[in-house]
Parts: C-alpha cells; sequence; structure tokens
C-alpha cells in the first residue's frame, strides 16, 4: 500500500468538487483507497499522459472525472508515494 500525498492544489480542487457534488466525494474516496492499494487495478483505468503532462499519471474516478498523480520517493524513507497533483472533469485537468 502506497502513501498518498495530496498537493495544496489538490485540496483546494477536492474541496471544490465536493462542495459542488457531494456524492461525488464518496467515489473520490473508493477511488484514492484504490489507488493506494493498486495504482494499476484496472477499474482505475490508469495511464501515463504525454506531451506537456509527461511523467504524469492519471487514473479516472468515473466517466468524466480524473485524478493526475505522480509517483515520488520519500527522501527520509526511500518508500514510493503517489503526489496528487489535481483532479477534475477531463477538459479541466487535461
Amino acid at each position: 500500500m502506497k502513501n498518498l500525498v495530496w498537493s495544496a492544489g489538490f485540496v483546494r480542487k477536492f474541496k471544490r468538487l465536493v462542495k459542488k457534488n457531494q456524492q461525488l466525494r464518496i467515489q473520490i474516496e473508493k477511488t484514492l483507497e484504490l489507488l493506494a492499494e493498486d495504482p494499476f487495478n484496472s477499474s482505475l483505468r490508469t495511464h501515463k499522459l504525454k506531451g506537456d503532462l509527461d511523467g504524469v499519471w492519471s487514473c479516472s474516478i468515473d466517466y468524466d472525472n480524473r485524478i493526475l498523480f505522480e509517483f515520488i520517493v520519500n527522501p527520509d524513507s526511500g518508500d514510493e508515494e503517489i503526489f496528487l497533483l489535481t483532479l477534475g472533469s477531463h477538459d479541466e485537468v487535461y
């Protein structure tokens, strides 16, 4: 199980999305649990991005919403962690 590190931007977007759509909170939390357990679970449809977002990964919350993240190494423990960059609709994050 990997540690999830929330960026300030991710926290802001999370609060904004949940405020608009309370039901989305449950889906986001389930997606984050799956992501921590197995980032390449087939239901997440995880894939690496190209172009301006080279090195960034994306996974699906639902049909329209995505989470963008990077794999990073914790300098203290040496463990690989998942750094959550942003979330939102397909058009917002790409």
